[in-house]
């Protein structure tokens, strides 16, 4: 018998004084039976690092032809293809074919770092991705906030981003490996 996602609760607010974007989102998590918390997070920062009324959560770990999130416009354009992790250059080849704009929020600490020299040169080619990476620390503290039920304010500014659950604040500064 297969092991089930298990289902998180989350009511994020986000202020993004970047772009502007304001908005209230109740969103619901499904984390793969092989996924862990810190990637969970990771989707959940991109979603608020990206937020829009139409950006919607991908089926996940067990679907290869679909990302972490995507945005499509009405007529089912991808529009943004976001990717967490570290995937294959393949993937990421294949998604800039697909979509508009591809973002890669990597996280890993070092590994980020050995990944990237191996595929940085690949990758540049690839004109409508962008990289971002996140420190060992910073993706460790999103896992640290992890809870069935989460309530969660996201305000961004100035490039930085703060995510609080009233008791716990997260700074993340996301560096750019690629991109504008």
């Amino acid at each position: 018998m297969a092991i089930k996602s298990t289902v998180f609760k989350v009511s994020l607010n986000i202020t993004d004084l970047d772009r502007p974007y304001y908005g209230e989102h109740n969103l619901m998590l499904a984390r793969h039976p092989s996924e862990t918390d810190e990637r969970m997070m990771v989707r959940l920062l991109a979603f608020a690092l990206f937020a829009d009324e139409r950006l919607e959560f991908g089926r996940g770990l067990s679907a290869d032809d679909e990302p972490a999130l995507w945005l499509k416009d009405y007529s089912g354009n991808i529009k943004l293809w976001i990717e967490v992790g570290l995937p294959d250059e393949r993937i990421l080849r294949k998604a800039a074919g697909r979509a508009d704009a591809v973002v890669l929020l990597a996280y890993g600490g070092r590994t980020v770092d050995l990944w990237w020299a191996k595929e940085g040169a690949t990758l540049a080619r690839l004109d409508k991705l962008r990289v971002l990476a996140l420190d060992s620390e910073q993706s460790a503290a999103l896992a640290a906030l992890v809870q069935r039920g989460m309530q969660l304010q996201c305000t961004i500014q100035d490039g930085q981003a703060w995510l609080t659950d009233g008791a716990s604040t997260v700074l993340i500064e996301a560096r750019r490996l690629q991109g504008e």
